[in-house]
């Protein structure tokens, strides 16, 4: 089995299940008590405090460790904007950042700032959505569903200018180096780079204004409550250097795998879209989506030929909604497949994968058929009735019609699917059709296409 959702979770890394081990037997006692035990595990704790500290590039009583990445998240948003309370409660975030940092702004006034279609932000985006009021800003290091590097130096900068500090999740990007810029804090998870589950890492900066929020709790500086941890702590701080040694030698590598899948998918495969920054990227991390096909049912053809890779189509979510990273950025949503190679991933896996997507891309569009459509012809546009049908069925059926139409005549695709909001724009832009937008219609919405060629 080839384990391609690196980005999801990484595996244990070796060194991490070493001093997981390790820990367990040294590492049980209580690090605020004075007597044997309880200084062995202090040591412990402290060493792993200053690994963690010199990865991120922050001093050791700026780090605290967190029962998770998100809840570093949650914390860190939270503390930052009541320490700020009187500046306002006005938050800045960027439209694909992750769910844990969406959700915490909800609780607050938020401006989501746009991204490009490779999923970026620019720095002057961010100054235009300062205000008075602005009291923190966020922005990811890089992106979790497309690999997009973002500008983090260039947006600290204008915040620091001013006077707004800004948060940044390095949840994707710590394992591969230090975040560049003048941030404030920052946030991660030891699972994205090797290590257990259940640490995270929350830094403030000296000078920031943070209140922690909840019961006070004498451990963690009062940040983080409840007993540490420590194995996993241990465990974590240990594989985030190990890691680090190796990150060098394996961005080459896997670059090398991800370039290999970005060129070579758009031959094997047709109507695919490629998405992401092609440059700034991480090094493990390739996206691309596939008209015509349902993401759950190619994520389960391709299980079945041994990979395990993740998608951010509507139809393998509970939601049943578009990956709101996708949406952001503009691009296909449907029959999307997110590869993300873990550190030792080898280049026959690859080669196999590639070998095997073109027939489990095939199976999924046979299984999924071309539906004969329901369309009728009112005046001079044909209009199609796709309601009740999820994504990639209406697209599919525009598909299968817009030859029947001559030049400069429309097509109206009825939907109820809110996927299709982004999947039809999208279908018109990778087939050179004019996308006219989209009419309000009994029970659903109608999807107005331009046949321009």
């Amino acid at each position: 089995m080839s384990y391609f959702d690196a980005a999801s979770s990484a595996p244990l890394h070796p060194v991490a299940r070493q001093a997981l081990l390790a820990a367990l037997d040294e590492g049980w006692a209580d690090p605020s008590r004075l007597y044997r035990e309880g200084r062995r595990a202090r040591l412990l704790l402290d060493a792993a405090r200053e690994a963690a500290a010199e990865a991120v590039g922050c001093r050791p009583d700026e780090l605290t460790f967190t029962s998770s990445g998100t809840r570093a998240v949650h914390d860190g948003i939270a503390g930052a904007l009541a320490g700020r309370r009187r500046i306002g409660r006005h938050l800045i975030v960027s439209a694909v950042e992750h769910s844990s940092v969406l959700h915490s702004a909800e609780l607050f006034e938020v401006t989501e700032v746009p991204v490009s279609r490779t999923g970026a932000v620019s720095a002057q985006s961010y100054v235009d959505a300062l205000r008075p009021d602005t009291a923190l800003a966020c922005l990811q290091s890089a992106n979790h569903e497309v690999g997009t590097v973002q500008p983090v130096a260039e947006v600290a900068a204008v915040c620091r200018q001013a006077g707004v500090p800004l948060l940044v999740d390095a949840a994707q990007s710590l394992g591969w180096g230090p975040v560049e810029g003048e941030w404030s804090l920052l946030t991660a998870s030891a699972h994205k780079w090797g290590g257990p589950s259940g640490v995270g890492l929350l830094a403030v900066r000296k000078g920031v204004r943070f209140s922690p929020q909840g019961p006070a709790d004498e451990r963690e500086s009062g940040r983080a409550p409840g007993f540490e941890n420590l194995p996993a702590i241990v465990a974590a701080a240990a594989s985030l250097r190990a890691v680090r040694a190796e990150a060098a030698q394996e961005a080459v590598r896997l670059r090398e795998l991800t370039a290999r899948i970005r060129a070579r998918v758009p031959r094997l495969v047709p109507d695919v879209d490629v998405v992401g920054d092609p440059e700034k990227r991480l090094p493990g991390i390739v996206t691309f989506s596939c008209l015509y096909v349902d993401g759950e049912t190619l994520l389960h053809e391709l299980d079945r030929e041994g990979f395990s890779v993740s998608s951010g189509s509507s139809c393998t979510s509970s939601t049943l909604t578009p990956s709101h990273v996708l949406k952001a950025m503009g691009v296909l949503s449907e029959g999307n497949v997110r590869v993300s190679l873990p550190f030792g991933a080898v280049s026959e896996e690859v080669d196999r994968f590639l070998e095997v997507l073109p027939g489990a891309v095939a199976a999924v569009r046979e299984k999924l058929g071309a539906p004969t459509p329901s369309a009728v012809v009112r005046e001079d546009s044909l209009v199609v009735d796709a309601l009740g049908k999820r994504c990639p069925i209406p697209v599919i059926e525009l598909a299968k019609v817009i030859g029947d139409v001559p030049v400069g005549g429309t097509v109206r695709v009825l939907s109820d699917d809110e996927a299709a909001r982004l999947d039809i724009p999208a279908w018109c832009e990778m087939r050179e059709q004019e996308y006219v937008g989209e009419e309000p219609a009994e029970n659903g919405t109608a999807y107005v296409i331009r046949r321009i060629r």
